[in-house]
């Protein structure tokens, strides 16, 4: 333990995380996935049988502040905002909630490369849907 970690108070997160580390071995599955940073976009990635389907959270931005691109099968989506109007009114001590950015990529599993793909912003929700190669039926071989 270094002197920086017992001066400071640990999460109820933390503490559960340790334990579970400690108990188990290995991180528990409620953790961030590789690769992903805290406060990076939160996905979904699911699947029907015609489309994958990727849900993403992005409260309080406008479907004109989203960026959403497919190329070579990843999904990549963009949300910013700047809001810069001022209040003469008020006296601010801090200020951020109208300027941000959220940012992810992800790799989609079983679709074409070169799909189609719809996306809707509802509620703060953005949806993609992409369509899906279609599995090919199983065939035998022969074996000789």
């Amino acid at each position: 333990m270094n002197a920086m970690s017992c001066c400071r108070p640990a999460s109820a997160a933390h503490v559960l995380d340790r334990l579970f580390e400690n108990f188990f071995g290995e991180t528990p599955a409620v953790a961030i996935a590789p690769g992903v940073s805290p406060g990076a976009l939160a996905l979904d990635v699911s699947e029907d049988d015609a489309h994958v389907i990727v849900r993403a959270s992005v409260p309080g931005f406008t479907k004109d502040e989203v960026q959403v691109e497919l190329h070579d099968g990843e999904l990549s989506i963009v949300a910013e905002h700047q809001e810069v109007k001022e209040q003469s009114q008020e006296r601010y001590y801090r200020r951020e909630r109208r300027v941000g950015s959220l940012t992810r990529q992800v790799v989609l599993p079983g679709i074409d490369p070169k799909a189609e793909a719809e996306a809707e912003l509802r509620d703060g929700v953005l949806t993609v849907r992409v369509a899906r190669v279609r599995p090919e039926t199983p065939r035998r071989v022969q074996i000789r």
